[in-house]
């Protein structure tokens, strides 16, 4: 029985002998014809694929089989290429999304953030309950001495004097935070004021 034969009568070791045979010319066609190894490759494997599906059209009568799977290879080139083509069209026919920002610096810069700030709070923690009062109504809540003063019922003096030394106690765990506002009848404290 001849080769052609025994390929459509479904015969795998028969194909397999074809597959040896041809698979390099194929390769090669594909190869020339898509100039891209991988792709051509592709070509290759789905070339002997069609022609397993294609095996029961075959002549039992004739010549080599190798123009046949030519003509196979050339085929699942131009499906391909025409596939690649409508892809294109459609992602081209898609509407262009925004760009992605990149938020690595973001996340850089709050990781940065979170160590300063358990730094502060460690410090802020080693402060006196005094200087932890004066410090979070002035420098977080933006109160000025006069308002922290009215709010902890103690005279402005002593507001200056515990932040003063509630800053240089922090100033180690980071910048030193910003002065508060002073409101404009505010004078410097009276000695018998400090304590």
């Amino acid at each position: 029985m001849s080769l052609r034969a025994r390929i459509r009568g479904g015969d795998q070791a028969a194909f397999g002998e074809l597959f040896d045979e041809c698979s390099k010319a194929v390769y090669n066609h594909a190869f020339r014809l898509t100039g891209n190894w991988s792709t051509a490759e592709d070509v290759m494997a789905l070339t002997f694929l069609e022609a397993w599906r294609l095996r029961g059209k075959i002549d039992p009568e004739g010549g080599p089989l190798r123009p046949w799977l030519l003509g196979i290879a050339t085929n699942v080139h131009r499906n391909l290429r025409r596939t690649a083509r409508r892809h294109d069209d459609a992602l081209a026919r898609m509407p262009r999304g925004d760009v992605v920002p990149d938020f690595a610096d973001e996340v850089v810069g709050r990781i940065d953030d979170a160590g300063r700030l358990a730094a502060v709070r460690a410090a802020y923690d080693g402060l006196r309950r005094q200087e932890q009062d004066v410090f979070a109504l002035c420098v977080w809540a933006g109160l000025d001495y006069a308002q922290a003063a009215q709010a902890l019922g103690i005279p402005v003096g002593t507001v200056r004097s515990r932040l003063s030394r509630a800053r240089k106690k922090l100033a180690g765990a980071g910048e030193p935070p910003p002065a508060p506002r002073q409101s404009s009848g505010d004078r410097g404290p009276d000695k018998e004021e400090i304590r």
